[in-house]
């Protein structure tokens, strides 16, 4: 799990551009340059300690190390393997990637694409490598994963067999660029055989950073082709697929020679003239680089005769490469479903083509604080992240006419392939969207950056939109035209109590605001200076007589007082308030610094205690003498603390028990501890900015002093 120091390093590193294309991050700490440098200073070849040539780097289960696909394989470099081995040979093509034993043709199928596009192929190739000049047995390769580019280094050790390349392999055998992009890609996933099985738009995605959409061709919508057509012109990434019935048919070959439950690459989209009349056809194409369509419009079928010269040589229409056009209709016929990748903004670096407008945030659900399941579960929804995005501009020239604003939402769990290894399945995933009214119900809401829908507010509405199905995949994503309007998205597992981390994206047609409700403010109760005719005079008696002569309240007396009281409440499950509580509403209340606690000091405490008494029993819904974690957010805020669901995590972690129950003194030692950090703060805020600056030396000294205010 990443830790908060972990999280605000990666934040400040988004901050300064790290994480681009650009600026990829380095994969497992390894800097391409200075490792290649160092093999080219002691003349050795590079080996990648941390994906080494060895039985783990293959698999865990058929590709395991006990496992009969395994016997025999050695590793080996390219130069082992032909005499003038070559990174890219006049240019990548779609004929250099034919697959190998691994079921990994999704992933190959996104390759593929890749050559289609030369600005797209060399964000994920760098170019300028290959096996002459400066050769040391070293490649990197650049993938976005989880909205972030990771640059991976790897060595050019690969699997073989009997002499032949066991994995991905070009038509010629003398290329090696898709191999080795396939061996950083597995090592990015944990090893070759977590790459088998998936959907195209995960290499897509994986590739370019853009979101995907999936169509079902027996519903697919009449503008459909257009729509390839659009996303060709656009760059976009395409891949399709026939569904399978049962586990037989897996790559079973029809009659027309398409191969079930495999993954193609669409390339092409063409309107053509045919016996006086116009044909829409579609290009695709097999990853094995054979066994292709012999049906209408195939390579040498009668159709092509009736078409001229001209047409034939701008389609290309046979060539032995594992591709070929079918028309639209035989598509949408034969095949299940199409996954369309839309890239995003920085990829599409050209002014000529539209774009989109991108947004993204990352979120976690963790048992006992954001893990609330989907609405089904009404106690338990409302916990779940928040994030929110204001439409204001509608679509130009809108398909149906109807004014409206078209964006698309995608949300990804994290890490779905490393589970693998560890025999855990993804979560069921799904999201709900929900205006934001600007009724009376809901005016307290209304332009703030720090609020959190609760029940009053989510339970009385229904969703506007949401995801199809709530599915156990790596990413659900749905295109949606709402009217103009500020709308709530709330991320969830199908289930609550479930842990994940996820991304989640916004691709909007205009552009929109967006934020995720995570601001931090406090309002305190009313605590103005007090002078002593303000107090009671039972209460004064009262604590003559707990206080003593001195009229001051230790620590140990403190914790002695609150521990008595709370023996006598039977409502109330407890351990019994420790020193380490006492000491921290000392430190918040000793203004004078005597260490102690004086009349008017204890008197603010006392009416702080009674108010939290009376939020924590009205959140102690079961009558238990403790309250749910899944409270904890609400009861804050009657507190006067705002909190985002970072810190909700964090005190659940540090307060609540092994069945996420929170008792009184730790909610009381909660709240005590939040005030002290935000007194910290404001005393260190410049203006009301909202923001900090501090030297090495300032933080050193102030983590001092707070170590100290916790244990003096």
């Amino acid at each position: 799990m990443t830790s908060t120091a972990d999280r605000l390093a990666h934040q400040h590193q988004r901050a300064e551009g790290i994480g681009t294309n650009q600026q990829a991050v380095k994969f497992c700490n390894q800097d391409y340059e200075t490792l290649r440098q160092q093999c080219l200073s002691s003349g050795r070849l590079f080996e990648d300690d941390c994906f080494n040539a060895e039985s783990k780097s293959l698999g865990y289960n058929e590709l395991g190390p006990y496992s009969s696909k395994t016997r025999g394989i050695v590793w080996k470099r390219p130069t082992e393997l032909c005499p003038s081995p070559k990174f890219i040979n006049d240019g990548a093509t779609r004929t250099d990637i034919c697959q190998g034993i691994l079921g990994d043709c999704w992933l190959l199928a996104a390759i593929a694409s890749l050559t289609l596009d030369q600005r797209i192929l060399h964000r994920v190739v760098p170019p300028g490598q290959d096996f002459t000049q400066d050769y040391a047995g070293i490649f990197h390769f650049q993938f976005w994963q989880y909205g972030e580019w990771v640059d991976v280094v790897v060595d050019d050790r690969l699997p073989t067999k009997d002499g032949k390349l066991l994995f991905v392999q070009s038509a010629e055998g003398s290329e090696f660029w898709s191999a080795l992009l396939e061996k950083a890609y597995a090592k990015v996933n944990g090893c070759y055989e977590a790459l088998s099985g998936g959907q195209t738009i995960e290499g897509f995605e994986d590739f370019t950073g853009g979101i995907a959409e999936i169509y079902t061709l027996n519903k697919a919508p009449p503008e459909l082709f257009q729509i390839i057509r659009k996303a060709i012109c656009l760059g976009s990434l395409m891949g399709c697929s026939i569904d399978i019935t049962s586990a037989y048919e897996t790559e079973a070959v029809t009659a027309l020679k398409l191969v079930k439950g495999h993954a193609y690459s669409v390339t092409g989209a063409q309107e053509v003239n045919y016996d006086g009349r116009v044909v829409q056809l579609v290009r695709m194409r097999n990853p094995w680089g054979k066994v292709e369509w012999t049906g209408p419009w195939s390579d040498g079928s009668s159709e092509w005769r009736n078409v001229s010269e001209e047409d034939k040589t701008k389609l290309n229409h046979v060539a032995e490469d594992g591709e070929f056009w079918m028309s639209y209709l035989d598509f949408i016929k034969h095949f299940s479903k199409l996954e369309i990748c839309n890239l995003s903004p920085d990829t599409l670096q050209s002014d000529e083509v539209g774009h989109w407008n991108y947004y993204q945030f990352e979120g976690m659900w963790r048992i006992g604080s954001t893990a609330g399941g989907c609405r089904n579960h009404l106690a338990t929804f409302c916990t779940n992240p928040q994030f929110v995005v204001r439409l204001e501009d509608v679509d130009d020239d809108p398909v149906d006419g109807e004014d409206g604003c078209t964006f698309l939402v995608g949300l990804m769990q994290k890490d779905g392939r490393t589970k693998r290894r560890l025999n855990r399945d993804m979560e069921t995933i799904g999201f709900a969207i929900y205006k934001v009214f600007s009724a009376p119900l809901y005016f307290k809401y209304k332009g703030c950056h720090n609020v959190h829908l609760g029940p009053d507010i989510l339970l009385r509405q229904n969703p506007v939109a949401m995801s199809s199905n709530f599915i156990n995949t790596r990413e659900v994503c749905e295109r949606f035209r709402l009217p103009p309007g500020e709308y709530a998205i709330i991320p969830s597992t199908f289930h609550p109590y479930k842990n994940g981390s996820f991304l989640l994206r916004v691709f909007s047609e205009k552009e929109a605001s967006t934020r995720y409700w995570r601001c931090i403010r406090i309002c305190l109760f009313n605590t103005h200076e007090l002078s002593e005719s303000d107090i009671d005079p039972n209460f004064k008696k009262i604590f003559k007589e707990v206080a003593g002569n001195d009229m001051e309240v230790s620590v140990f007396e403190l914790v002695k007082i609150l521990n008595n009281i709370v023996s006598h409440r039977p409502d109330l499950k407890t351990d019994g308030f420790s020193l380490e509580t006492g000491r921290l509403i000392v430190s918040l209340l000793d203004k004078d610094e005597s260490a102690k606690l004086g009349l008017k000091e204890f008197y603010i405490l006392w009416n702080k205690l009674q108010k939290y008494l009376e939020i924590f029993k009205s959140h102690d819904t079961d009558h238990s003498g403790t309250m749910s974690s899944l409270e904890m957010r609400d009861a804050a805020n009657k507190a006067g603390f705002h909190i985002n669901s970072l810190v909700l995590q964090a005190i659940v972690n540090r307060y609540a028990d092994a069945r996420y129950a929170i008792d009184f003194d730790n909610f009381v030692g909660c709240l005590i501890k939040l005030e002290m950090l935000f007194k910290m703060f404001k005393a260190m805020e410049k203006g009301d900015s909202g923001k900090i600056e501090l030297s090495m030396e300032e933080v050193k000294d102030n983590m001092i002093k707070f170590c100290m205010s916790l244990h003096d």
